[in-house]
């Protein structure tokens, strides 16, 4: 196994359901993150999040979208919407702003006001995820910077005000598709981590669905309705988007000839690989380096 590959391996023995680590009485969390890992697996929770990436190398899954990350993406994720941001273990340090708030942060008396209606749709469409880019995302991202030295009351201010900037806002898009719903079953926390934790530490070599199926003590048929149902996608397609996301990256940040590329992503099958690479981006995997300028 090559050494990309074994970078794949960062597994985090979490719970799926987070708990924010906010006092009642202080409806926002604000968080600074840096270091080698965002430290959580596919999770949701009830407080809406907002997350700027400010240097990571990796990927991240809202819903049923999966996307590599780069500096400066800026994410709105919905309340019990299901997420993941990865960090590669080769790509250094990352450093990102997390900002977590219950909806009626500002109290359900003021949440019932009409003209809170645009911040009310925002948070409504936030449950697919919103990407948010352009100048928006500029004037958002220094704002969240600062919120994490600011007092609880500054706090509430500055959030609205972000609110209402990007519910007035062209540059933001749905990143999930509009026939996502997860099931979120508490029940089933440890099935779907012992699953994940299997698909992220085996993703660069053979996985079968019968083989998933055992870990996860159900038919290959249960399975695969079980896995769509909490993710939104299929088992293969899944396995494909993550292979494919990461091969992207390699063939951006690194040399390695495209056969290495697609071996150290867990395709066996370089015709295959090019192939769903190509109905994936439009073009080649060469192509693709060329455009970037790469080898």
């Amino acid at each position: 196994m090559g050494q990309a590959c074994e970078t794949w391996h960062a597994v985090h023995t979490l719970p799926i359901r987070e708990h924010i680590p906010r006092r009642p009485e202080d409806p926002i969390f604000c968080e600074h993150l840096a270091g080698s890992s965002y430290g959580t697996p596919w999770h949701f929770h009830p407080e809406l999040e907002l997350v700027l990436v400010k240097k990571s190398q990796g990927y991240r899954i809202v819903g049923d979208n999966i996307t590599n990350l780069s500096a400066g993406d800026l994410v709105l994720v919905g309340s019990n919407l299901p997420h993941l941001w990865h960090q590669d273990n080769t790509a250094g340090e990352l450093e990102a702003v997390v900002v977590q708030f219950v909806a009626d942060f500002l109290g359900r008396e003021f949440a019932g006001r009409s003209d809170f209606e645009p911040v009310r749709q925002l948070m409504d469409k936030a449950r697919r995820g919103l990407h948010i880019t352009g100048d928006v995302r500029d004037r958002v991202a220094d704002r969240m910077s600062a919120m994490v030295g600011l007092g609880p009351l500054r706090r509430l201010a500055e959030l609205l005000s972000i609110l209402d900037d990007l519910a007035h806002s062209p540059g933001v898009a749905f990143l999930s598709s509009p026939g996502f719903a997860p099931q979120l079953g508490l029940g089933d926390q440890a099935r779907v981590d012992r699953v994940m934790q299997f698909i992220h530490k085996h993703l660069c070599e053979p996985i079968n669905r019968d083989q998933v199926a055992a870990i996860a003590a159900l038919s290959p048929g249960a399975f695969s309705r079980f896995f769509r149902s909490r993710t939104g996608r299929t088992f293969p397609a899944y396995l494909n988007e993550l292979r494919l996301g990461r091969a992207a990256r390699l063939l951006s940040t690194t040399d390695l000839r495209v056969v290495d590329v697609a071996a150290d992503c867990g395709f066996r099958n370089l015709a295959h690989f090019n192939r769903l690479f190509l109905k994936w981006k439009g073009v080649t995997p060469s192509e693709f380096r060329k455009r970037l300028g790469g080898t």
